[in-house]
């Protein structure tokens, strides 16, 4: 066992373990005043630690006796769940402030998940990843239940918690029987192992094991019959750590899968491949069909992450025997979750600048938002639009990759790409209701509304990013395919 710890491969995590500490610590020294300043001392350490991130560009370095890897899949992920942060602390700032929160204390549980996050795609052990997913998550339990005055979000925390401790388990069990099998927690070693044929009796454990660890992962991205917890938790939670758990947490969950089963069990696809089919299939349908009822936005925006979770997973179901088949899929997975996590977090962004005018938050609520933030209305008709695949957004790209890819897969490929396209016309309905209400609709009031600067910020930049992956796809399209880790 080699014992030289690399410092440099994780120089970003380090950066990020000193500033929630330093967060942590400078809290208590602050008046009640100026707990606010906790913000821009978060915002300064992720930004160095996205620098230190940006400077592994190119590197291939793994430590701690390859359970840490840091690769081109890692370094993609890692800035994106940065640049995430980074969105996610601007939009809190104001939200946290003027609701009189525990503000110290918010900025350092959501830096902690967020390292969390960090730690994911350079996770190649399954004892890396169970800790990282656990780090994602523990935090969550507690933001989720941040109004403690609200009991919405006292029962969001509890059912988030409840859940996910046994999803926790199951998952856990699901790795223990995989170890006692392969006699080995390294993802390419378990790999090695099973590429061959089992000893008689191992094969029904292995195939056990690999259902329980898809199981504790599909509660980890929300995907049906596993949901359940999130249109409540997402709705009970403060607005940004809605934001948070459909983006960053659930983009973690999904590095994690991408790595577990194109690392670990890539020669056991024709076991798990039809289980994902029948995943991506279910939640898709059962998501947007639920969020035609909705009025209330944030539970539209869950539902519409249920969704858009099957479509994500519906690469998955097209590994097979091809490799260059499989390197697509891949790539699929890894572009329709980038996309995803721009339009949603600008979504949420105009959520909550609508915080300061509506508690309810219904879609009627948005009427008339035309006349009186028009730039909030057309940045939010571009993020559903997106949502739902129509062109010139990323969004349309993301969902034609994924339709693609399946088409080019043939057999049940075909099958899902029409199951797909089907939902996509559903989902319209809903997506663009909310449009209609901010442009077709008068509204209530007639003064202005006024948005926080670092809100518009975020809800500009967000809508930038998606015309301009719509336009230009290349912009992205180029990055998964180099991050694959198939055949590796």
């Amino acid at each position: 066992m080699n014992q030289a710890i690399d410092y440099y491969a994780i120089l970003p995590e380090m950066i990020l373990s000193g500033t929630i500490l330093l967060v942590l610590v400078v809290d208590v020294f602050l008046r009640q005043k100026r707990k606010w300043l906790a913000m821009p001392l978060a915002f300064v350490g992720v930004l160095a630690t996205l620098i230190a991130t940006l400077t592994l560009i190119g590197e291939e370095r793994s430590t701690f006796d390859g359970m840490f890897v840091v690769d081109a899949f890692a370094v993609l992920f890692k800035v994106f769940f940065l640049s995430v942060a980074l969105i996610v602390l601007m939009v809190s700032l104001r939200y946290f402030r003027d609701g009189r929160f525990y503000q110290g204390e918010y900025y350092f549980l959501l830096l902690t998940s967020f390292l969390g996050c960090m730690l994911m795609p350079s996770s190649r052990d399954l004892l890396m990843l169970f800790i990282s997913l656990e780090l994602v998550s523990a935090p969550g339990f507690l933001i989720a239940a941040f109004r403690k005055a609200d009991p919405r979000s006292n029962e969001a925390g509890i059912k988030f918690f409840l859940i996910g401790v046994l999803s926790t388990a199951v998952m856990l069990y699901g790795m223990s029987l995989v170890f006692g099998v392969t006699g080995s927690l390294n993802l390419s070693e378990i790999g090695q192992a099973l590429s061959g044929t089992l000893p008689d009796g191992q094969e029904p454990l292995v195939l056990t094991a690999i259902l329980f660890i898809v199981t504790g992962f599909a509660f980890k991205v929300s995907a049906v019959p596993f949901q359940f917890w999130a249109p409540d938790t997402y709705e009970g939670a403060p607005v940004p750590v809605a934001a948070f758990l459909a983006t960053a947490s659930k983009a973690a969950g999904f590095a994690g899968l991408l790595q577990v089963m194109f690392v670990a069990f890539p020669n056991q696809h024709e076991f798990w491949a039809p289980i994902f089919a029948a995943l991506s299939i279910a939640t898709m349908t059962i998501g947007n069909f639920i969020a035609l009822q909705q009025r209330q936005v944030v539970r539209l925006l869950a539902y519409s992450s249920i969704a858009q979770a099957g479509y994500m997973l519906l690469p998955f179901a097209l590994v097979s025997a091809d490799a260059g088949l499989n390197q697509d899929a891949f790539a699929a997975a890894v572009t329709y979750i980038l996309i995803y996590a721009i339009m949603t977090l600008g979504a949420f962004a105009v959520v909550i600048a609508m915080t300061r005018e509506s508690r309810g938050l219904l879609i009627a609520d948005f009427a008339g938002l035309g006349r009186r933030a028009p730039v909030l209305a057309v940045a939010m008709t571009v993020f559903m639009v997106s949502l739902a695949g129509i062109p010139p957004t990323g969004g349309f790209w993301a969902k034609f990759l994924v339709f693609k890819v399946a088409i080019e897969h043939g057999g049940i490929g075909v099958l899902l790409a029409v199951v797909m396209l089907v939902n996509s016309v559903v989902s319209l309905s809903y997506y663009l209701a909310v449009p209609k209400q901010m442009l077709f609709v008068e509204p209530e009031f007639d003064r202005p509304m006024r948005s926080p600067v670092l809100v518009t910020a975020v809800t500009v930049l967000t809508t930038v990013a998606i015309v301009a992956v719509g336009v230009w796809p290349e912009l992205l399209a180029h990055f998964p395919p180099l991050s694959t880790l198939v055949g590796r």
